[in-house]
């Protein structure tokens, strides 16, 4: 979530029943919110900072570290500038982890 209050106002439109929200971005300034979206939706909302979002890089880091081969879950390798395709296959739902390769 970005922080701007109109693309908060539209993700709640759009948050199905029971969905997360990870706030993200910062408003810049007091925001209003449509509780009964959030209320009869049944939606989450959580704040996010950079302490907890760094803690998943030390758990995966600590997964590689033990020999967790990643390899099965990378399907598409591209060179940067054939990105469309890698956008086209994460899109086609027919992907798992596409890497995009500036060499």
């Amino acid at each position: 979530m970005s922080g701007a209050p109109p693309a908060f106002r539209t993700m709640l439109d759009t948050m199905n029943h029971g969905g997360r929200i990870a706030m993200l971005g910062i408003p810049p300034s007091d925001m209003s919110i449509d509780w009964t979206k959030v209320i009869f939706k049944g939606l989450f909302i959580k704040g996010i900072y950079g302490r907890e979002m760094f803690e998943t890089w030390y758990k995966m880091a600590a997964l590689i570290q033990s020999g967790l081969d990643l390899s099965p879950i990378i399907t598409h390798r591209f060179s940067i500038d054939d990105f469309q395709k890698g956008f086209d296959a994460m899109r086609s739902g027919q992907s798992g982890k596409v890497i995009l390769s500036w060499d």
